[in-house]
């Protein structure tokens, strides 16, 4: 196993408000093209067969510690867990000079973290089958590993899968090859201000588009007051570039066959993040997936109420929980 534990290495980030599943197994790694990533396992403590491991990533800001009640729920279906954070955020390398500002070069980069997750982390060290859960970003990123390695996952899981941004007033494409120009230019590594970026805080949660809990929401204010190094706040210009860029892929004629791992992305009916409407076109074009649009949800489904959150977990059963006998 290419990972480096070390008692006085990685942590946990762990509030009165967000307990953290017992037993965790916490190290980092290293990527193919050397980047130090946070990764944390929990291994199912139920005696019998292994149902398997859920290969859990995050989207965009996102850590380990803000999926902890998530973690706790698949380890009672008696899944063993696996999770990471990305590089240039949460516990990982941050990849430029400012670690608040979100960066990295090319999606492709994001693979090279999944494919060496894969590869060094869960295939030695967690039981197989493995099923890939991605929101956000994460789901962007996954359907990019089911486009190239049908045989890495048995199923994936898709939570608001990033797609593509409403509002825009050009394609895609458009908005991507504009930053990118930006970027030849020098200025890939300059922020792009959103009021959207702003540290959460009590004052913040009224009309958030992450979620209609507040409990769960001051969740992850209070882990960001103790511990403010986990936070990223706005996009860089390269980062946007590389995202775009990847969401136009994902909008191409030829994306829709070229995924054959099975898939379900849920769309959240609320979500003003991502483009629920996109979610529901590639979802009608899949040959292996489908798509569900979860009524009243914010974007961030997984940090819902209970009522939300029960409709994700009824979806999730069905795909994933039920196969998996």
């Amino acid at each position: 196993m290419n990972a480096i534990v070390d008692p006085n290495g990685p942590n946990l980030c762990i509030v009165p408000s967000n307990p953290a599943p017992p037993s965790v197994h916490l190290g980092y790694f290293k990527t193919k093209d050397n980047v130090q990533l946070r990764y944390a396992i929990w291994r199912n403590p139920k005696k019998g067969k292994p149902k398997g491991t859920i290969c859990l990533v995050h989207g965009r800001t996102e850590f380990i510690e803000k999926y902890f009640e998530t973690i706790a729920d698949f380890l009672e279906r008696g899944f063993s867990v696996a999770t990471f954070d990305w590089r240039g955020q949460g516990g990982s390398e941050r990849l430029i000079g400012n670690p608040r500002w979100g960066y990295v070069d090319t999606f492709e980069d994001y693979w090279i973290d999944l494919k060496s997750f894969h590869t060094d982390i869960l295939l030695p060290d967690c039981p197989p089958p493995f099923y890939l859960v991605g929101h956000s970003m994460g789901g962007l990123v996954s359907l990019m590993a089911g486009m190239r390695d049908r045989l890495m996952f048995d199923r994936m899981f898709l939570s608001a899968p990033m797609l593509a941004v409403d509002g825009m007033p050009i394609s895609m494409s458009g908005v991507a090859s504009a930053a990118e120009m930006l970027c030849y230019a020098g200025l890939g590594r300059l922020p792009i201000g959103r009021k959207g970026d702003q540290t959460p805080s009590e004052d913040s949660f009224p009309g958030n588009p992450l979620t209609s809990d507040f409990a769960r929401y001051m969740r992850i204010v209070d882990m960001l007051t103790e511990r403010p190094d986990l936070e990223i706040s706005s996009p860089t210009i390269r980062w946007s570039a590389a995202a775009f860029r990847a969401m136009a892929r994902a909008g191409a004629d030829d994306f829709p066959g070229r995924i054959n791992a099975p898939v379900l992305m849920l769309a959240a009916a609320r979500d003003r993040v991502v483009s629920t409407a996109a979610i529901e076109h590639l979802g009608l074009r899949m040959r292996t997936g489908r798509h569900a649009v979860i009524a009243n949800a914010r974007h961030e489904m997984f940090v819902e109420n209970d009522e939300i959150r029960g409709q994700v977990f009824a979806a999730f059963d069905a795909f994933i929980t039920e196969q998996s006998h």
